[in-house]
This record gives C-alpha cells, sequence and structure tokens, in this order.
C-alpha cells in the first residue's frame, strides 16, 4: 500500500478528504489554511476534555492551526480559520511532547492535527524512542480520509472523534463539505478497527484511557432531530461505543450577528431529547453535561503558551 503519510505527500495535498491538491510543500496553502510550514496556537495542560482523557491532572493539549473544516459556529475561530499561532520547526513537537509529559500529562492530546498528518509518525516514533510514555490522543473533527487513519493505527492510541451531522444539508451549510456523515462513518469505522487490532478497549485501575475510541457529538440549537440521528448512525456503525453528548454550544460573534436557530444556546428540552435518544439505543457509557455548561472556559486562551521553547 502506497504511504498517504509520506514526507512528500503534501506536495500536492490530499491527507484530509478534500484532496485539495495544494502544493503546501511549495508554499501554497490549502484549504485548511496550512502550507508547508508547522504551526501551533497553544501546548498546555487542559482540564476540561472527558474525565477519562482529563482526569485529575489535565490532558496535554497541542492545539495546530489551521482546519479542513469551516464551521460558521466554531468556537476556536482564530485558529481553524483565523490562521493564529506560531510557526515552529518539525522538532519542537517532540519537545513539547516531553514539557507536557512533565507538567504530569495524562496523555499527548494533539487538537486538530488532520492537515499535519504526515509529521506524525515520526515525531511520536522520536518521542517513544526517547522515553514518552503516556498515550497519544488524536482529537478530531472527525472528518478523516481511511487510509490516513489506517496509517495511524499505531501512533494513535485514543481516537477523540467527533460525529457532526447525519445530514448531508447541515454538513453543507455549517462545515461547507457536502459528504461529512459518509466520510464521518468509514473514518470512526476504522478508528474502531485499529483499536481493535491493538487488543481492544484499555484504561488504567484509576479508569484513565490508555486505549480506545469516544465519539463526541455537540447538539445544536434547533437541530436534536439530527443529534438522533448521528447517534443512530454510530450505533448502526460500531456498535456501543463510548460517547460524549455536549451541550455547551455558545454563539461566536458571528452566529450572533447572523441570527437565527445558531444565535441562541441549546435549550434543555432540545438537550434531554438527545439524551434520552441514547438511553434508549443503548450506550451504556455516556458523558454529557450537566445544565450551564454554555460558559467560554470550555476554549482555552490561544495565547501561544507552550509553543516556543522555554528560555533557559
Amino acid at each position: 500500500m502506497n504511504s498517504l503519510l509520506k514526507p512528500t505527500s503534501i506536495e500536492s495535498c490530499a491527507l484530509c478528504p478534500r484532496a485539495c491538491g495544494a502544493h503546501r510543500a511549495f508554499g501554497d496553502s490549502g484549504v485548511c489554511g496550512a502550507a508547508d510550514a508547522l504551526k501551533l496556537a497553544r501546548a498546555a495542560l487542559h482540564m476540561w476534555e472527558e474525565p477519562p482523557i482529563s482526569g485529575e491532572r489535565g490532558s496535554g493539549t497541542i492545539f495546530f492551526s489551521g482546519c479542513p473544516l469551516k464551521c460558521v459556529y466554531c468556537q476556536n475561530h482564530e485558529i481553524s480559520t483565523g490562521n493564529f499561532g506560531i510557526e515552529v520547526p518539525a522538532e519542537r513537537l517532540v519537545e513539547i511532547m516531553f514539557e507536557l509529559q512533565d507538567q504530569g500529562a495524562h496523555n499527548i492530546n494533539l487538537v486538530t492535527a488532520t492537515h499535519y498528518a504526515h509529521l506524525l509518525p515520526h515525531a511520536v516514533s522520536q518521542a517513544r524512542a526517547q522515553g514518552l510514555a503516556i498515550p497519544i490522543v488524536y482529537n478530531t473533527s472527525g472528518y478523516e480520509r481511511v487510509e490516513a487513519v489506517a496509517e495511524l493505527g499505531d501512533v494513535v492510541d485514543v481516537w477523540l472523534t467527533d460525529y457532526k451531522y447525519a445530514s448531508d444539508e447541515l454538513g453543507r451549510e455549517l462545515s461547507h463539505v457536502s459528504d461529512y456523515p459518509d466520510v464521518a462513518e468509514r473514518a470512526l469505522v476504522q478508528m474502531c478497527k485499529e483499536i481493535e487490532r491493538r487488543g481492544g478497549a484499555l484504561s488504567d485501575a484509576d479508569g484513565m484511557m490508555k486505549r480506545g475510541t469516544i465519539v463526541r457529538h455537540l447538539v445544536l440549537p434547533g437541530h436534536a432531530d439530527d443529534s438522533c440521528a448521528v447517534l443512530d448512525r454510530i450505533w448502526n456503525a460500531v456498535g456501543d461505543v463510548p460517547i460524549s453528548v455536549m451541550n455547551q454550544y455558545t454563539p461566536n460573534a458571528a452566529m450572533r450577528v447572523a441570527g437565527g436557530l445558531l444565535s441562541r444556546a441549546v435549550t434543555t428540552e432540545e438537550y434531554e431529547q438527545v439524551l434520552d435518544h441514547a438511553d434508549d439505543l443503548g450506550f451504556t457509557t455516556m458523558f454529557w453535561q450537566e445544565g450551564g455548561a454554555v460558559d467560554e472556559s470550555f476554549t482555552p486562551p490561544f495565547d501561544t503558551t507552550g509553543v516556543l521553547k522555554p528560555s533557559a
């Protein structure tokens, strides 16, 4: 099988399902906003992931700049579409992993790394060889190529993946892609296959996930029916996988100005409809958020914390 994640793969980029063909190796930017240089926005402990990810000490999150999706309601818009971040050499990624491990991180959490996936096999291999001992979490929008997931199967220990929509129309309207549901489903199936190939889900005595998959879904205001359809697709595709149903949607400035459904928070009734449906389907491991979760504390400050090498 030809490698999708080879060093030359960004000469005509096809890392994500858009396969935009941008000549990133020669300085052109892809739809994701990335060119040839690695750009990071933040690297720090994060306490607001699911309990098996954040634990008591925090998840060692590394936020990559840019994103293959263009979600109109994105809470991380400064880095996903705003091109915020600092360019660093690829070797810096390995150093950051060790700095986070030294801070007590339960894991290394690669947030929206899809468009830099060609750097990950070598970086993680180098880190493991030098003594990195905590799991690698791949925190993704779910919009992934099956081939890339397969090649990352021995690199990634925990897949923390979104499943945003069951409707093609919603994907087009809100994330500017026409094929999100089917792409996300195929990617999820492959993620679960990779975990099974390595021996199945694994947690330690404290309940921290060492290997496995968690599927996230953010309930959007006015779209509870689609959220229920998302849960149907997850159940039918991979069965009783751990899910995280979130009600933390917070309208960004653009959504507040635009008005309409996405200018408000999710109602209690909408959220309970989705949670009840998850129960009815039979999901046995479900993370959910209590009322009042709409809070910008879930979005860390993108201030380049931890990106540059500390001064001696």
